[in-house]
């Protein structure tokens, strides 16, 4: 009898091995597959990606930065013109640029 239940708990506990390894995979399999479509349903949705937001947003940080920068040089141009025993400084806006014509055909 108990060469018998030996037996029998043995093969038990190999089914019960494989099904976790069968149960493991499935699951491996599932994740790959929710994973497809995810990327799928994203790339469809022309969404960015993280690098390419990260990138922009610093491009838009050092714009911003630039932006600042260059009103506080025109804030003290601005300041000096005014303080200018001259007076403040007029300059004419540039000429327009000339008109571009199209190569003559043969």
């Amino acid at each position: 009898m108990t060469q018998t239940s030996s037996r029998f708990f043995d093969e038990i506990g190999r089914l019960m091995n494989d099904a976790a390894g069968v149960a493991q995979g499935v699951r491996r399999e599932f994740d790959t597959v929710v994973r497809t479509q995810a990327e799928r349903i994203l790339r469809d949705l022309d969404v960015v990606s993280r690098e390419e937001f990260e990138a922009v947003k610093e491009m838009a940080r050092l714009a911003r930065e630039e932006n600042e920068a260059l009103k506080a040089r025109i804030a003290t141009l601005e300041a000096r013109a005014v303080a200018s025993p001259q007076g403040p400084i007029v300059t004419p806006p540039p000429p327009p640029p000339p008109p571009t014509t199209p190569p003559p055909t043969m």
